[in-house]
């Protein structure tokens, strides 16, 4: 009893019987208050068990603020969803308040917490994965202002958004385009994406673009390089679609990829000139005597009606002669005599012939029509101040100095002509895609020796003479032609 005396003067003052009997009262009387007291903190620890979240009672507001800390809990469950889509994932941060809850109450809740949790994680999981796709493929993008200039901006190395899709993913790329596949040991050509000076692309979105592409066809109509254009889209659009709803299949100069449940289709039309020519066979037009027939469009045109989005191009195949060859009479009747006249005044007679067609036959409600500008060559080095260099091969990177002057032997008088014909177009507007000078910066993405010539991949010896073989036209998949298409794709879901 020592230690109370000290603490109380009262147990300080004698030791007679009386004393001592005082003394147990005293004792007593403490001993009964502590109880008392004990039991009002059980009563107030229980009222507030009772309103905690975890508890089986009718919710109160203490729950309804704590209610965040069970979804602050399960952030480990949205780690992919972080990766995906870092915008959501930060907007999705728990407040300041959430996170002082957290801190203050985390040794009562964790338990409980962490079995609800476990619970449901599996479904949340799913819920989550689900809106995530959803919103990659489906939600509103920001689309660039009306008058924004798309064509003209910069390359910017970019690796995080392209490529666009990976090479080994799109099963209907040719052996003409798989630079990889074909040796080709750097890749850097597939992480550059365009950046217009005032304004920027959108999102590519594939699943958006196939909503818009439902129930509907899209054309590719020319040359080899529209060709390349066609797969590129369809890698692009293939990569949502699941195996067996998907399909390719070539008919004469006509070949066509179908997405069924979407009953849409991108198609491709072997035309390289529009007009007939005597290089019109999709298989047998390695032909150096090209002829033309720049007044007959008819036999190639019937099968451009009814399609939804037209894309043409002409340019290549104008390229291996300064004049070209106008026949005289008609290939049906086997008339073999021509004429031969200066480029650009055979280009505008065939585009006059092709924009009287598009006026006749094309209804501006139901279809929209692109005309695609010259995708251009390099083929001499020097045009790039590269004087070690053979044509196109071995460049690595684009030309990056933006004020330099270059010339890469684009015609332009053929732009020019293009350019003029598309606008002066009355009743069906064409939306011309200005992809030229863009694409003569791009010396380091063509297919060049990792490709194939007549129908064979290039052997060793072969690839070992790019002076010889090397193709510096056409272009490597993932790559520059996937632009071009984001040039479409921005008119097409800014437009339907």
């Amino acid at each position: 009893m020592q230690p109370w005396r000290r603490k109380f003067p009262l147990f300080e003052t004698g030791v007679t019987m009386k004393q001592r009997k005082n003394s147990n009262l005293s004792i007593f009387a403490v001993v009964f208050s502590v109880f008392l007291f004990g039991i009002f903190l059980y009563n107030e620890d229980v009222k507030s068990i009772a309103e905690f979240p975890f508890s089986s009672s009718k919710p109160s507001n203490v729950q309804e603020e704590a209610k965040p800390i069970t979804e602050v809990t399960s952030l480990p469950f949205q780690e992919p969803v972080k990766n995906l889509d870092p915008v959501r994932d930060s907007a999705g941060n728990a407040d300041p308040t959430q996170e002082t809850v957290k801190k203050t109450d985390s040794v009562r809740e964790a338990e409980p917490v962490q079995e609800e949790v476990s619970k449901t994680e599996e479904g949340k999981k799913i819920e989550l994965f689900a809106v995530t796709e959803e919103e990659d493929d489906g939600g509103d993008v920001e689309l660039p202002p009306e008058g924004c200039d798309l064509f003209t901006g910069e390359w910017v190395f970019d690796n995080e958004t392209h490529p666009l899709y990976k090479e080994d993913q799109c099963e209907f790329l040719t052996a003409q385009v798989t630079c990889m596949r074909n040796g080709r040991r750097d890749s850097l050509y597939q992480n550059w994406r365009w950046q217009p000076r005032d304004c920027s692309l959108p999102k590519f979105k594939a699943k958006l673009l196939l909503e818009k592409l439902r129930n509907k066809r899209m054309m590719f109509v020319g040359d080899s390089l529209n060709r390349n254009q066609w797969e590129s889209m369809v890698c692009l659009v293939q990569s949502v679609v699941p195996p067996g709803r998907k399909s390719l299949n070539k008919t004469g100069s006509l070949s066509v990829f179908r997405v069924e449940d979407y009953n849409a289709t991108v198609e491709f039309y072997w035309a390289p000139f529009l007009v007939e020519s005597n290089s019109d066979d999709p298989n047998m037009h390695s032909i150096l005597n090209r002829i033309i027939m720049p007044e007959s469009i008819e036999k190639h045109g019937v099968n451009w009606k009814g399609v939804d989005f037209l894309v043409f191009n002409t340019y290549i195949w104008w390229m291996n002669t300064f004049d070209m060859k106008v026949l005289r009479g008609s290939f049906d009747k086997g008339d073999t005599e021509y004429e031969e006249i200066q480029r650009p005044v055979a280009y505008q007679r065939v585009l006059r012939t092709w924009g009287d067609w598009v006026e006749n036959n094309i209804d501006p409600l139901r279809t929209t029509v692109f005309f695609a500008s010259m995708s251009p060559l390099h083929i001499k080095s020097l045009d790039w101040e590269n004087p070690d260099g053979i044509k196109c091969a071995l460049e690595t990177t684009p030309i990056l100095n933006m004020s330099m002057p270059f010339s890469v032997g684009t015609d332009y008088r053929l732009f020019s002509v293009a350019e003029n014909v598309t606008r002066s177009l009355l009743k069906v507007p064409v939306y011309f895609l200005n992809i030229t000078r863009l694409s003569e910066y791009r010396k380091d993405a063509h297919t060049s020796v990792h490709t194939i010539r007549q129908g064979k991949m290039l052997t060793p010896e072969q690839q070992a003479d790019p002076n010889t073989y090397a193709d510096c036209i056409h272009w490597c998949l993932p790559g520059l032609p996937d632009t071009w298409n984001e040039f479409l794709y921005t008119r097409i879901i800014s437009r339907s």
